[in-house]
């Protein structure tokens, strides 16, 4: 269906938090080619009151039913429950969109499946910027990835990491690294902070290989990103400061419009970027 530009495809979404909601008002505005099917979440009754709340009549669904109603699945879950959402999707042959780039990083048998069923795996750029830059660096050596990641310390608090190591953020008046290792390291004991540390990782030399810190600093209201990058093509370095979302600290409010430029990106003519 996808390359018939006159197809419109129906989209379903798993889970209907800080970036489910944006996205599913989006969709519910009806932009050309897409439509809202369906949406599954944690807790149905509150779903269905939030999306009364806004003016959408669309049913609430299993997790797994999604793949059966939908062309594209847009993923926007606890790394927890991702398979139930992400198996199913590939296993059907739909295009699936991930947010949970930490989840998929222990799950890369899904790309042969992937290869096998015919779907789509679509790793949303979230809240990081260039990894245009870095896919196509890729394409030729690339020596060196690191993302040095700066957060609010209340948008951390809860991380396995920090209950493992016993790090407290309580009180802190002045910046504290509470991370340095691999990408990998990184999105096992941050899932909820540290997707884009994957989503670069996937986009570039792997979760082993890129570098991450992670910060967290009382004096800042926004989630800061810095990647620097040293490869035979060019050597460049980013920094993004994103707003975190009021309903949740830990997701900011770009990511919603990445997984928004990432669907329409699948029906219109047009496509900037790599």
């Amino acid at each position: 269906m996808a390359s018939d530009r006159n197809a419109v495809l129906g989209v379903g979404i798993g889970g209907l938090g800080a970036i489910g909601l944006p996205v599913a008002r989006w969709l519910a505005a009806g932009p050309p080619g897409l439509r809202l099917v369906a949406v599954s979440a944690g807790n149905a009754e509150r779903a269905v009151e939030r999306l009364r709340a806004v003016g959408i009549d669309v049913p609430v669904v299993a997790l797994g039913d999604l793949a059966r109603r939908c062309d594209i699945v847009v993923e926007c879950l606890p790394a927890a429950v991702f398979d139930e959402l992400a198996i199913p999707a590939v296993k059907a042959g739909r295009t699936l969109v991930v947010l949970s780039a930490g989840a998929l990083l222990e799950r890369l048998a899904l790309v042969e499946d992937a290869r096998r069923t015919g779907a789509r795996i679509i790793v949303s750029s979230g809240a990081l910027l260039g990894l245009d830059g870095v896919r196509a660096a890729a394409q030729g050596v690339i020596a060196s990835v690191k993302l040095v990641t700066r957060k609010p310390p209340e948008s951390l608090v809860g991380a396995p990491y920090l209950t493992e190591k016993r790090i407290s953020l309580a009180g802190l008046t002045e910046p504290l690294r509470v991370f340095a290792g691999n990408a990998r390291e990184g999105a096992r004991g941050f899932p909820a902070n540290v997707n884009v540390a994957a989503a670069l990782a996937l986009a570039g030399i792997g979760p082993d290989l890129t570098e991450l810190e992670i910060w967290a600093d009382p004096a800042l209201t926004r989630n800061t990103h810095r990647i620097e990058v040293e490869a035979d093509a060019a050597r460049f370095s980013m920094t993004i400061e994103g707003v975190p979302s009021q309903e949740n600290p830990r997701t900011g409010k770009l990511t919603a419009l990445s997984v928004i430029a990432s669907l329409k990106g699948l029906v219109e003519p047009l496509r900037v970027g790599t």
